[in-house]
């Protein structure tokens, strides 16, 4: 049962064809098993998950489904939370994000909170103070991040769905290298509160890592939607995105890129085979496929710009820490990464932040401009091949940056512009680690994906041998 998606096992809880019980026992006895090696669930609850399967109302949709939550984001009143840091230790969150209460409203359990690198604020999951989360499909290699503990659990088969979330390819990345479906939404379509307005200036997005496209679908529907008080609103969608699940999308003019046009990201042939084996698919389901890209994809200034806000964002983060626990925050507390950013952000004038906002402003209208032209741009998820544990280092700070860089080349560029975007599951390395593809559409066009997204899966259903 648990190999299924979400959907078919809450549909199999009401057919009477497995109790909530059951299946919330064997996703516990699969944590069990296999987290010892795989490192993705750092806070359980499971005590609690069943303690609480009686009250959940016979007619919640997805009724005694497990889910676990990303311990980043996605608040739970009276759970720990610690953001994959020590400075959080000890740390309980007094009330819930609006998503988690949408989840629980809606019949998920939650089993417990999922590993993630400290603050978020790198591709592979593998923080000091929980560890590293290992790669179901190889545990030398990395899950991804900042999403790597959810998305190691659903590779493996814990659980079939797990929160994320996406400041500059965390939903995307993980889902790339654990052979996921990973959508990050439009700016604005899932509502951060009511703990904070935005993240990172609105590059970060709550989403989910799933195994098939319907399951993300749903589950966006359940948690997307304004709430009084949030900073903007994504356009509205013309219905549920689960009703556009198996829809034609129509004949689309995609384009697509399969090395980085800023030239300074090293080519990879496995991304190179991903790309080029997915949009001949996409070509032999009717789509006009051409080499395309965004001119400013290319412009060497984006790193600078999208690196400056979030560094001042981990500044703020640590005042913002400090107040939560009663006590400032030593920066000697911080693995380097983050230590060096917030040592960085602190030689920034306000100007500056002012000025790399209105930067990106203005470079989201210049991508805007290439969807005019085209429907959908297909490029690699991650912009490097599936990595080793300890591939992004500690100890090499220039190193881990700019590995770091190239990495998220691909990702990156659509949390500043608020554009969706979807990873895929559709190549392998001979070594059989998954590789993702991305499609990016434009503002508010989650339709759209999900439409693709779900004719790509029919013709090529999505394996997640790792799952089984």
């Amino acid at each position: 049962m648990l190999e299924q998606d979400a959907l078919a096992q809450a549909r199999a809880v009401h057919k009477g064809e497995v109790s909530p019980r059951e299946l919330v026992e064997a996703a516990i006895a699969r944590i069990e098993a296999l987290d010892p090696e795989l490192n993705a669930v750092v806070h359980r609850r499971f005590d609690k998950a069943l303690g609480e399967l009686d009250a959940i109302p016979e007619t919640a949709p997805f009724r005694g489904v497990p889910i676990l939550l990303k311990d980043l984001g996605w608040a739970q009143a009276g759970e720990p939370y610690n953001a994959g840091s020590r400075t959080l230790d000890g740390v309980r969150v007094l009330q819930s994000g609006y998503g988690v209460a949408r989840l629980r409203e809606a019949g998920f359990v939650v089993l417990g909170r999922t590993n993630t690198p400290e603050w978020g604020t790198t591709i592979t999951t593998e923080p000091v103070a929980f560890g590293p989360t290992r790669n179901p499909y190889d545990p030398a290699y990395s899950a991804g991040g900042s999403s790597g503990g959810s998305a190691a659990a659903v590779a493996a088969g814990m659980v079939a769905i797990a929160t994320a979330s996406d400041g500059g390819g965390s939903i995307r990345i993980p889902a790339s290298l654990c052979g996921l479906v990973g959508l990050k939404p439009s700016r604005g379509r899932v509502s951060s509160g009511p703990g904070m307005g935005e993240g990172w200036n609105g590059f970060s997005c709550s989403g989910f890592v799933t195994r098939t496209v319907r399951d993300t679908a749903a589950a966006l529907d359940l948690v997307a939607g304004y709430e009084p008080g949030d900073p903007y609103v994504a356009p509205a969608l013309p219905r549920p995105l689960a009703e556009e699940v198996g829809i034609e999308p129509g004949r689309l003019r995609i384009g697509f890129v399969t090395a980085h046009p800023r030239k300074d990201v090293p080519a990879s042939p496995e991304l190179v085979a991903a790309v080029t084996g997915a949009a001949h698919l996409l070509e032999s389901l009717g789509h006009d496929v051409v080499e395309a890209h965004p001119a400013p994809l290319a412009d060497p200034a984006f790193p600078l710009y999208f690196g400056a806000i979030v560094a001042n964002n981990v500044a703020a983060e640590v005042e913002n820490v400090g107040q939560w626990r009663g006590r400032p925050v030593d920066l000697a507390e911080l693995e380097p990464r983050n230590r060096a950013m917030a040592e960085g952000a602190a030689r920034h004038t306000a100007a500056e932040q002012i000025r790399a906002t209105q930067w990106t402003d203005a470079f989201r209208r210049r991508m805007a401009a290439w969807w005019g032209r085209f429907d959908l741009l297909l490029a690699p998820s991650l912009g490097v091949e599936p990595f080793e544990l300890g591939w992004i280092p500690e100890d090499d700070l220039s190193t881990a940056l700019g590995r770091t860089a190239h990495a998220v080349s691909f990702t990156a560029p659509f949390n500043a512009t608020g554009q969706p975007s979807i990873s895929l599951p559709l190549h392998r390395t001979p070594a059989g680690l998954p590789v993702g593809v991305q499609l990016v559409a434009a503002m508010g066009r989650e339709d759209l994906l999900v439409r693709v997204a779900s004719q790509v899966e029919a013709a090529r259903p999505f394996e997640h041998p790792a799952a089984r």
